[in-house]
């Protein structure tokens, strides 16, 4: 037998489909040596074609010339310094309006509170005007009595008695709801309390002070409801001064010489 055709030792026979090399070739078999294969850049490359190495992304790029659309490292700097002064004055604009706003609705919610106190406070005037009226004219009820006497019946006595108490109890009611009356006799004339509906001469009583009140001052948690009608002191009329004989102290001498 011809033992030329014949596989050796160590070899094994390929197939008539299998198209794999089994000997060392450029792309496979087990000689294959990644290295020698060349990149596809220099695959296609032309000989004495240099173009490749200046294709940008594959160096590093030297620095060269600015961008004239960039400008120097100091435009830059400037650039956004001025960016940050528009920003920081913008800021404090807006800080601005903040404060102001912020002033304005801290005022409008101290009026919307003070008018709500206002409200609750004083919503009864007209109701407290007509309760005055009543105790103003129980107070003339009781001033019209003749004064008490020893002499007045047990039926007298214990009707003003009964009078004064229904007084006082009247009054401590409006007390305890913010009406309160104040007698003015003897005190300064008050133009914000009093109304004056005369003026009297006295010696007795200092020029301004109120001699007589016909009613008392009412007011109404603090602000004035109905002012007193009171009758003011003023000074008396200055008695006429003598005239100084001649030659008092202090006369003026005439020279009658011609």
């Amino acid at each position: 037998m011809d033992e030329t055709n014949q596989p050796h030792a160590g070899e094994t026979m390929n197939s008539a489909n299998d198209q794999t090399p089994t000997t060392g070739g450029p792309t496979g078999g087990p000689n294959f040596d990644a290295r020698s294969v060349p990149s596809a850049a220099a695959a296609a490359a032309v000989p004495g074609d240099t173009s490749i190495f200046e294709r940008p992304g594959l160096y590093a790029e030297e620095p060269g010339e600015p961008d004239p659309e960039i400008g120097t490292p100091d435009d830059l700097m400037q650039v956004a310094s001025e960016r940050i002064r528009a920003l920081e004055t913008s800021v404090e604009e807006m800080r601005e309006k903040w404060l102001r706003a912020e002033a304005e609705m801290q005022n409008v919610r101290t009026r919307a509170k003070r008018d709500v106190d206002d409200a609750r406070q004083y919503a009864v005037t007209k109701f407290a005007k007509d309760v005055v009226e009543a105790a103003e004219n129980l107070r003339r009820g009781l001033s019209s009595l003749p004064p008490a006497d020893a002499a007045d019946s047990p039926v007298v006595t214990k009707l003003r008695e009964g009078f004064e108490s229904v007084e006082r109890s009247f009054l401590g009611i409006l007390e305890r709801n913010g009406i309160t009356g104040t007698d003015p006799t003897g005190s300064l004339f008050d133009a914000n309390l009093h109304q004056a509906m005369a003026e009297q001469p006295s010696a007795d009583h200092p020029p301004g002070t109120v001699m007589q009140a016909w009613t008392s001052a009412w007011t109404l948690n603090g602000r004035l409801l109905k002012p007193a009608m009171v009758v003011v002191a003023k000074a008396t009329d200055a008695a006429p001064v003598a005239p100084e004989p001649a030659g008092a102290p202090g006369a003026m001498a005439f020279d009658r010489t011609v």
